[in-house]
């Protein structure tokens, strides 16, 4: 299986033949270029176009954070898998207003469900939760009657209220309260991490998209505008509950993440280099993490059930059969 690189130095990327290498201060570090799928640079660092030639030669994308860990921007090599007819197909979708109402209710409907049980686990296992499980039972009843996009993503956005509203009862530690949803720059520990590994997780779909025939700027629930790319963001929906969050919850619940892993920066609350680095192992190891598929009867990886997701996608968009997104079973 191929890797995910971390750069969180400074410094230099260089080709040289068929080689690719980081150079620091400290020396160089080569690059399993064979081995590699992607690279997500943190550090402020510097390339040439030779070095983008062999990323593309090699089908390797570049993601770009910046120092407080949001989104830049990402090198997205030429497009070896893109057909002309899937993008038709999924601008008729995106166009024919019924066609993306019907897509886009299902990613709401597939994070509710993922969020849902994730409320459950923890509420069978003592935390007391059932509040918000029935109100976001109710509130899930009036996705499939949503008349428009503004109004499915306001049922989103108070499916999430609710869900969020649950968090301290689940976690727990005075070190690590959460006070409701915030970014840009984040006010606590918990806003920095969902804020940090929803960008993980919103790359994570984005590479997966590469190696599909779908085009990643036409969205659904997210309006294709003048963004980069929204289709990552609205598979990531159905992701974030089951991948990000209980992450966030067994790293604090396990003591692996400590007040120490943050600093105030920016007038908010960000994790620092050792945060990161932690984050970033363990959102790895989760993307690794195998679970029994109950269709194909045999083990796949997380990793590999966001590309699943998007070949149930592309048999919706070509008339194949009819897209319902995967809903964790623990």
């Amino acid at each position: 299986m191929k890797k995910t690189i971390y750069v969180f130095n400074d410094g230099e990327f260089k080709r040289k033949d068929n080689t690719l290498y980081f150079e620091t201060e400290a020396g160089k570090k080569y690059l399993p270029v064979e081995d590699v799928k992607e690279i997500i640079a943190f550090g402020e660092v510097s390339l040439n176009k030779r070095f983008l030639e062999f990323l593309t030669k090699k089908e390797i994308i570049l993601h770009f954070l910046n120092d407080y860990g949001y989104y830049v921007g990402s090198y997205y090599p030429r497009e070896h898998y893109n057909s002309g007819y899937m993008i038709l197909r999924q601008s008729e979708y995106y166009l024919d207003e019924e066609k993306r109402l019907s897509l886009a209710r299902r990613f709401v409907r597939g994070a509710a469900d993922n969020i849902l049980n994730v409320l459950r686990y923890y509420n069978n296992r003592g935390k007391e939760l059932q509040t918000e499980i029935e109100h976001i039972t109710s509130l899930e009843a009036k996705i499939e009657t949503s008349a428009a996009i503004d109004e499915l993503m306001a049922i989103e956005g108070n499916i999430r209220e609710a869900y969020y509203a649950g968090f301290n009862t689940i976690i727990d530690k005075n070190d690590f309260v959460f006070h409701g949803r915030n970014k840009r720059p984040p006010r606590d520990r918990i806003n920095a991490l969902i804020s940090y590994g929803n960008t993980l997780a919103y790359i994570a779909v984005l590479s997966e998209i590469y190696k599909t025939h779908l085009d990643p700027r036409i969205g659904y629930l997210h309006t294709t505008n003048f963004r980069r790319f929204t289709l990552n963001l609205d598979v990531a929906e159905i992701f974030k509950p089951i991948l990000v969050d209980r992450l966030i919850f067994s790293l604090i619940g396990r003591n692996m993440l400590k007040s120490s892993d943050f600093e105030s920066k920016a007038n908010g609350i960000l994790m620092n280099d050792k945060g990161r680095k932690l984050f970033a192992q363990e959102w790895e190891n989760r993307l690794r993490t195998t679970i029994k598929h109950r269709e194909l009867g045999r083990e796949v990886s997380y990793r590999r059930l966001i590309r699943m997701e998007l070949y149930k996608i592309e048999k919706h968009l070509m008339g194949e059969k009819e897209y319902e997104p995967f809903v964790s079973r623990w």
